[in-house]
C-alpha cells in the first residue's frame, strides 16, 4: 500500500561501533518523520544520553538546555529530505564524554503497510551496555572480567553459608543484580523495544519537541 502523502519506509540496520560481538538493531521507520523521531526511536531501542546526528556533513539533534544546542530544528527536518540512497551510512553519536558511536545504514526504500504502527523494530541481537559503564574499551574490559568476579563471589557465598552468615549474602543484593545485568548481555528483548516505540508512536505530536525520560 502506498500513503497517500507519498511516504516511503526505511530499513535500517543500527549498531554499535568498536563493539564485538556487534550489538544492532534493524528497524521500521517511515521517511515523512522527522530527525527528533528518529533521535527517540533510537534511545528507546538503545539507550538515553546526550546526542547528535552526523548527516551529509552537518550535526542534527534535539537541542537541550545546558547541553548541546543545534542550528535546525530537529521535529522540522524530515528523513526524506535528505534523499538517502540505498546502503548510505549516517552516525548518531551519544554520551560525547564516553564516545559511544551508532552506524546507520538505510538498507532498503519499502512502501508504508496501512496496519503496521512505525517506527516498528524487526530484530535484533544482544542488549545496550549497562548504563555509565564507559566507552567501548571499559565496556569490553568489564565485559571480559565478569566470569572471574562470579567465580570469587560464589567462593565468598560459599565462605559465608560455612559461617552460616546470612547477613552478609544479603548485603551482597547490589552486586549480585550488577553481575546479573552483565551476564544477560546476549539477551534483546524485541517485544519490549516494540511495545515503547509503539507507546510512544500514540503519544508523539507533528510539534512535540519536549524532552522525554527513558521508558
Amino acid at each position: 500500500m502506498v500513503d497517500e502523502t507519498g511516504a516511503e519506509v526505511y530499513r535500517l540496520h543500527v549498531w554499535i561501533g568498536r563493539i564485538s560481538p556487534m550489538i544492532w538493531r534493524r528497524l521500521l521507520v517511515r521517511s515523512d518523520s522527522s530527525i527528533a523521531d528518529l533521535h527517540y526511536t533510537l534511545q528507546t531501542a538503545f539507550d538515553e544520553h546526550l546526542h547528535r546526528f552526523h548527516i551529509h556533513g552537518q550535526d542534527y539533534g534535539v537541542s537541550r538546555a545546558g547541553g548541546i544546542m543545534f542550528t535546525a530544528d530537529s521535529s522540522a527536518v524530515r528523513r526524506s529530505s535528505f534523499q538517502f540512497r540505498r546502503n548510505e551510512s549516517f552516525r548518531y553519536e551519544y554520551d560525547f564524554v564516553a564516545g559511544w558511536e551508532h552506524q546507520v545504514r538505510v538498507e532498503e526504500c519499502l512502501v508504508l503497510e496501512g496496519k503496521c504502527r512505525y517506527p516498528r523494530c524487526i530484530g535484533g541481537r544482544r542488549r545496550t551496555p549497562p548504563e555509565d559503564c564507559g566507552g567501548p574499551l571499559d565496556f569490553i574490559a568489564r565485559r571480559d572480567e565478569v566470569p572471574m568476579d562470579v567465580e570469587e563471589l560464589l567462593e565468598e557465598i560459599q565462605d559465608d553459608l560455612e559461617a552460616d552468615d546470612l547477613q552478609a549474602i544479603r548485603d551482597r543484593t547490589g552486586y549480585i543484580e550488577e553481575l546479573h545485568e552483565w551476564l544477560s548481555l546476549d539477551r534483546f528483548d524485541r517485544r519490549a523495544v516494540n511495545h515503547q516505540l509503539e507507546q510512544y508512536a500514540m503519544s508523539r505530536r507533528p510539534d512535540d519537541t519536549a524532552e522525554r525520560t527513558r521508558r
